[in-house]
């Protein structure tokens, strides 16, 4: 029981709860509260509800049984966001909000949460100052140092994303609950930061980071970031090295026993080589780890949009690889949806969570009107090892929708049919049988 636990936490930590993250994240808005030609002071006000359904659950927590399950998710951010600028010194920010979060229900369709979680904390707490035109030479605002409560992403979110694990009651007695809202991910923020970025909008820039997560389902790593990377009209070359110092012995030792001082570098790239429409991204990571083998992971994706056709329709193909004992660490949604979740069942509750595993995407999406776009997003998993592991090779397809009502409401409608190759009972992880899942969520979010 003890492996079996360890084993599920690290596959979720490989999801961390998703797509609505990047989409919750893009729709908060502020409500003007003061502003002179110096100061602004906004209110945070922003609301995301769901509604999902599974028709089959999977063997992740020991709580789980087989058939179907449905349940609620809710989060509440606010608080204050606070601007002030000098034309001498550059400016000066900062954010106080909290984050109300909660699971209504009989719990995910893993068991990484029960239905009772409920919580309210601080999620944004943090200061900076931008140098404005202070360095000319380095571009505006080409020094920034902030510290405290908040949201990092590195790149396209490949290793970094966020401290966006919200796993609740399901696993380990509950002693790594993070209050629920387990696929909203309410909350997102490190607890401890500190960050120096250097350089402008383009061009040579590079940040020096310092990362201490308070996140037990992660074993709250302690990390430092460095990045190095060039910005160009068309497209933009980096360069990662991520090391993890430290971690909690009390949930390292049985979940993550070689994270402490595990060592990733990276080299990606992204952009549009120069030609409209066209979309080319792709990165390959290394990782090293003091008392156990070298990992890898990469991916390499092509997508176009066809700007003159009808319903502008938008086509891309990602083929990923992650080794056997790779660690995604803190790896999220970085562009739309499917970036680093694929497959809503897999990334979520089925696996695999990108480790272990080559993946397969192929995705197109309309813009059926101006305020509502459909998708599709088929997956094709196959596990690379199975030897004393679970085979989590399988297939997915997503139909997906996102519908701006008006200026405050955005509704996520989404239905997705997973096929796994094996059972739990058969080496995998949907209990009781292999059949097709249909899956199925319905995501609102405001802001006022």
């Amino acid at each position: 029981m003890k492996n079996q636990s360890g084993n599920s936490l690290l596959q979720s930590a490989i999801k961390m709860a998703i797509p609505s993250l990047l989409l919750l994240s893009s729709s908060v808005h502020s409500l003007e509260l003061y502003k002179d030609d110096a100061t602004s002071v906004d209110a945070k006000l922003t609301a995301a509800f769901g509604i999902f359904s599974s028709r089959e659950k999977y063997a992740q927590t020991s709580n789980q049984t087989k058939g179907s399950t449905d349940w609620q998710e809710a989060t509440f951010q606010y608080g204050l966001d606070v601007k002030h600028t000098t034309q001498q010194l550059g400016s000066v920010y900062g954010a106080l909000n909290w984050v109300s979060s909660g699971t209504w229900g009989e719990g995910d369709a893993a068991g990484w949460t029960m239905g009772g979680e409920r919580t309210t904390k601080i999620e944004d707490a943090y200061a900076g100052w931008k140098s404005g035109n202070l360095f000319p030479v380095l571009g505006e605002d080409g020094v920034e140092v902030s510290f405290g409560r908040q949201n990092i992403v590195v790149g396209d979110g490949f290793i970094i994303s966020g401290d966006a694990l919200n796993i609740g009651e399901g696993l380990l007695d509950g002693r790594v609950n993070r209050g629920g809202a387990y696929y909203l991910t309410g909350r997102k923020n490190f607890d401890q930061t500190a960050v120096l970025r250097l350089g402008g909008a383009d061009g040579l820039r590079g940040d020096l980071i310092w990362l201490k997560s308070d996140n037990r389902a992660q074993a709250e790593p302690e990390t430092i970031v460095a990045t190095l990377e060039n910005v160009a009209e068309k497209g933009t070359v980096g360069l990662t090295a991520v090391k993890v110092v430290d971690t909690s012995k009390e949930f390292a030792d049985d979940l993550y026993p070689n994270r402490k001082n595990m060592k990733i570098y990276s080299v990606r790239a992204k952009g549009d080589a120069g030609v409209p429409g066209l979309f080319l991204a792709g990165e390959y990571a290394k990782e090293q780890k003091n008392t156990a083998p070298d990992e890898n992971a990469w991916y390499l994706e092509a997508g176009w949009t066809f700007n003159d056709a009808k319903l502008t329709p938008k086509v891309n193909y990602r083929y990923s690889r992650f080794s056997e004992g790779y660690d995604p660490l803190f790896y999220g949604n970085g562009r739309e949806l499917g970036t680093w979740f694929q497959g809503e069942v897999a990334s979520n509750y089925a696996g695999p969570f990108s480790s272990n595993a080559t993946i397969q995407q192929v995705g197109l999406k309309l813009a059926v009107t101006p305020t509502f776009s459909a998708g599709a997003l088929l997956y094709k998993f196959d596990t690379i090892s199975t030897n004393n592991r679970l085979d989590l090779s399988g297939k997915e397809l997503n139909i997906y929708g996102e519908w701006a009502v008006n200026d405050h409401l955005l509704v996520l409608p989404l239905v997705g049919f997973y096929k796994p190759e094996h059972s739990a009972e058969d080496g995998g992880t949907q209990l009781g049988s292999d059949r097709t899942n249909v899956y199925a969520q319905l995501l609102l979010v405001t802001n006022f």
